[in-house]
């Protein structure tokens, strides 16, 4: 069996055209991407599923995945921008302009340097590639001082999620769930009543919170596990296999769906 508990009927996926999804403990399994999850990308491409990755994770990272990988655009710092190929180059298309968000994220790195004083947290070594937000590594940390040191972070007005591997804070009004509605609307033209039917999220942590609520057919990845119980909606359906083994688990399910519903 490839899910937990009841699996996706082939009428709820049969209409799929853009997956979102996470990357880090998502896409990639110990921080590699396999190479059965990379087929797997490859395969819902050449079958007409569009793939955007949405991450935390840095500019550098997302633009080095849209031009290298067979996704359809990438989102990154967890809805900063989206990053999009076009005729071969690469367009930035920003939550709000470049010049604010770049401001906000120097504003809001020199108010956190007393904040992480004394803790043991670091900033995370991928900061430079950073545009929009600050990422701080939380390896080796208990989840109890991860949510703590969260708790202070908000208290002084910025955004401040958990992923399996940073705290992603930022200044500025969206998330994942707002950019990849936007991108949705405007760059691929989906009329907003098809939304529930012609997407699908796959994630694994609880910053991916706001996608599962937002898009219907929703999966978790097997690492999910431990997160379940702090979600304000869990995913529909979870993958037994974690990271990318279980995401290349869900695509097969998505591709076999297309071709019962043919």
């Amino acid at each position: 069996m490839i899910f937990l508990g009841a699996a996706p009927a082939p009428a709820d996926l049969g209409a799929v055209k853009y997956l979102f999804t996470d990357i880090d403990d998502t896409l990639t399994t110990g921080g590699r991407l396999l190479p059965e999850t990379y087929q797997a990308l490859w395969n819902l491409s050449d079958a007409g599923i569009s793939v955007v990755p949405v991450t935390g994770g840095s500019a550098g990272w997302a633009e080095h995945i849209v031009r290298t990988w067979p996704v359809a655009a990438v989102i990154g710092e967890s809805g900063a921008f989206v990053l999009i190929l076009r005729e071969g180059r690469v367009t930035f298309e920003f939550w709000n302009d470049e010049a604010t968000q770049r401001e906000r994220q120097a504003r809001h790195l020199k108010a956190l340097q007393p904040i992480l004083a004394g803790t043991g947290f670091e900033i995370a070594h991928d900061q430079p590639f950073r545009i929009a937000d600050v990422a701080i590594d939380i390896g080796g940390h208990a989840p109890a001082a991860i949510d703590a040191l969260m708790t202070r972070i908000r208290e002084t007005g910025a955004r401040a999620v958990a992923s399996s591997i940073h705290i992603n804070t930022w200044i500025g009004d969206y998330d994942k769930r707002a950019m990849s509605e936007r991108i949705l609307l405007k760059d691929f033209a989906v009329n907003p009543d098809d939304i529930p039917q012609v997407t699908a999220f796959v994630g694994d942590s609880r910053n991916d919170a706001p996608m599962f609520s937002f898009i219907r057919n929703s999966f978790g990845v097997g690492n999910i596990a431990p997160y379940l119980g702090e979600l304000p909606r869990a995913p529909q359906w979870v993958a037994r296999k974690a990271a990318g083994r279980g995401f290349a688990d869900i695509a097969r399910a998505m591709l076999d769906a297309r071709k019962d519903v043919a």
